[in-house]
């Protein structure tokens, strides 16, 4: 049975969402952080980061078991258009295709918004997290070396690019991504939005 993607509810979500991350973090070089957030700042995260890019959970069987999300690249304005993205799936329901499920609906709402570079960066050594981005169309372009001190060694951290919409002719600016709540769902059209 195939997993169904939706947007997070901070509420209903969160504590899901903080279980499934919690072994990445802790014993895992995976995610950088140190402490495994709480379900509070996991509520927190969701809606801070859900009025500006799409968090969305996976659901099997009515449990979360999976959650991807877009976030800003970097603060300067002329960013704007590109986020970066991360998925996270439950230990139990790895290799069933729940993560990409969820990017490419993820990558959907980005297009849908109007982005135009999604980027990940992928503690390093990971096949799985590099064969899925691959498999999706990312490319390769850096990696930092001996950037973060996790689990007891110094870590790489790959970084890997996908062009979302083809950029513009002329010169010209791509129009503004659109907040969330402009676009409607993963469309076929990604360019559709409210009327």
């Amino acid at each position: 049975m195939r997993a169904m993607a939706r947007p997070a509810d901070p509420a209903r979500d969160a504590a899901a969402c903080a279980a499934i991350y919690a072994p990445f973090v802790n014993g895992s070089a995976v995610s950088f952080e140190e402490a495994v957030p709480c379900a509070d700042d996991f509520a927190a995260r969701i809606a801070r980061i859900a009025a500006t890019h799409p968090w969305l959970v996976a659901e099997r069987d009515g449990r979360v078991v999976g959650f991807a999300y877009g976030a800003p690249h970097r603060e300067r304005a002329a960013y704007r258009w590109a986020a970066d993205v991360s998925v996270y799936v439950d230990l139990a329901n790895q290799r069933r295709g729940i993560g990409r499920e969820l990017y490419e609906a993820l990558l959907d709402r980005l297009r849908a918004q109007r982005f135009q570079i999604a980027c990940a960066g992928i503690t390093l050594p990971n096949e799985a997290s590099v064969g899925l981005h691959e498999s999706l169309g990312f490319q390769l372009v850096g990696i930092y070396r001996d950037i973060g001190w996790k689990a007891g060694a110094w870590r790489d951290v790959g970084w890997w690019q996908l062009r979302l919409l083809p950029p513009l002719d002329g010169g010209n600016p791509p129009p503004e991504p659109l907040p969330p709540a402009d676009v409607i769902g993963p469309a076929s059209d990604p360019y559709r939005t409210k009327r």
